[in-house]
């Protein structure tokens, strides 16, 4: 039994190798939905690609593609009309080679570059989504930024925006811990970043990673250090 399965399997392959075939990009399959096109509108680009492909026949008649696909004439032709009004495919003239005389066959290379413009947005999309985190933590340091011009009253320079970005990046202060130093600062009415600096310096010797700590060593900053 497992002999006759093997023959009927070879036979079928070497069947279907003989019938020839097509290459459909994954892509095509997964973004055609999404395109708006429908299963029958799908197919019939399918089996356009199958008439050139695999039988050769670089533009098949509406009677041809209705008869394979199970439709009538006038719904083959109305689809046909739609896919090149919306450009998923059109009609492309030529000469002959063989014959030197001009001909027509379907192209439906616009099919293929809206399927990749939709891929490479979809993949834009993911990539954005991915580096999401870092845009929030991006605003909540422009966010810090603002805090600290609104108490200072002025714009910060950029040597101060440096220092200021080198807490959050470099020396791994939490934005909390800064907008309580800023805080002290201002209690303190010592508003430089050279005595936020040495307040941050503080607590970090101490341990200190919360705002909660930190007011706990706060009043070793009200003494009039500075």
């Amino acid at each position: 039994m497992n002999n006759e399965i093997w023959k009927a399997y070879s036979h079928g392959m070497a069947a279907a190798l003989q019938e020839g075939g097509v290459y459909v990009s994954a892509m095509l399959l997964r973004t055609y939905r999404e395109l708006g096109l429908s299963d029958t509108e799908a197919m019939l680009l399918l089996q356009i690609m199958v008439y050139m492909e695999a039988d050769k026949n670089d533009f098949p008649t509406p009677e041809e593609l209705a008869e394979r696909m199970g439709l009538t004439v006038r719904e083959i032709g109305h689809i046909l009309g739609r896919m090149m009004k919306d450009d998923f495919l059109t009609i492309d003239e030529y000469v002959d080679r063989d014959t030197g005389m001009q001909a027509e066959r379907y192209n439906w290379t616009g099919w293929l570059l809206k399927a990749a413009a939709l891929s490479s947005d979809q993949k834009r999309e993911t990539r954005r989504a991915e580096r999401q985190p870092a845009k929030l933590q991006a605003a909540s340091s422009s966010d810090l930024f603002s805090v600290f011009e609104q108490e200072f009253g002025r714009l910060l320079s950029p040597i101060e925006c440096e220092t200021i970005s080198g807490w959050l990046d470099h020396d791994r202060y939490t934005e909390e811990i800064i907008r309580f130093a800023l805080k002290e600062a201002v209690f303190a009415g010592k508003l430089s970043l050279r005595y936020i600096d040495r307040i941050l310096i503080e607590w970090s010797r101490n341990r200190v990673t919360n705002a909660e700590e930190a007011r706990a060593h706060a009043q070793k900053f009200r003494g009039g250090r500075g």
